[in-house]
């Protein structure tokens, strides 16, 4: 029987399913510390049992996106506020490649407020 998390990455169209198969890899090949769940009908990643980020589309850009739960305290020119305050988004474009290393240099900022 499928869990909501795998059954969330199956049910979608792709190219979308592989781009978000492959973005999970790369964000729990970050650190052995991140786990998976399902919180808020989404994948949420834990960084040491507390949120890191988050998988989803966003609306207005018909984009994929990452929420990083700790962004409002990271300075990185690909990170967007829009209207919240706690979470900045980090938008992807599922026709270009994952960018892994600016995605890590965002991680490497949050993973700091967690030790």
């Amino acid at each position: 029987m499928l869990n909501a998390i795998n059954n969330y990455y199956l049910q979608q169209e792709e190219p979308l399913k592989s781009f978000l198969l492959a973005l999970r890899k790369i964000i729990l090949d970050f650190d052995s510390d991140i786990t998976e769940e399902w919180k808020y009908g989404m994948p949420f990643f834990y960084y040491k049992k507390k949120m890191f980020c988050y998988m989803w589309n966003h609306k207005k850009y018909k984009s994929p996106y990452l929420g990083i739960a700790e962004g409002y305290r990271i300075d990185h020119p690909l990170l967007l506020a829009e209207d919240r305050k706690r979470m900045k988004i980090f938008l992807l474009d599922v026709d270009q490649d994952i960018p892994v290393e600016s995605i890590y240099e965002v991680f490497i900022k949050a993973r700091t407020f967690y030790n």
